[in-house]
């Protein structure tokens, strides 16, 4: 049984979410904490961009010789 649905969520839950927030970590903390999530997205999101790129061993000089040259 599914009993979190992303959708659900309305303007009531993010008021007490928020409130929550604010009596466990206090106002000075939680811009430190989003500013570490936005950190640590950012990262995983430059992560998987680099994973796509296809990666190309460097040529050796062998290939190098054999490569027509481009003017």
């Amino acid at each position: 049984m599914n009993l979190f649905i992303l959708g659900v969520l309305s303007g009531a839950h993010v008021i007490i979410i928020i409130a929550v927030l604010l009596i466990f970590f206090g106002g000075k903390k939680i811009p430190e904490l989003m500013g570490g999530l936005g950190k640590g997205m950012k990262e995983f999101k430059k992560a998987m961009k680099d994973e796509e790129e296809p990666t190309t061993p460097p040529a050796t000089a062998d290939e190098k010789k054999n490569e027509p040259l481009k003017q």
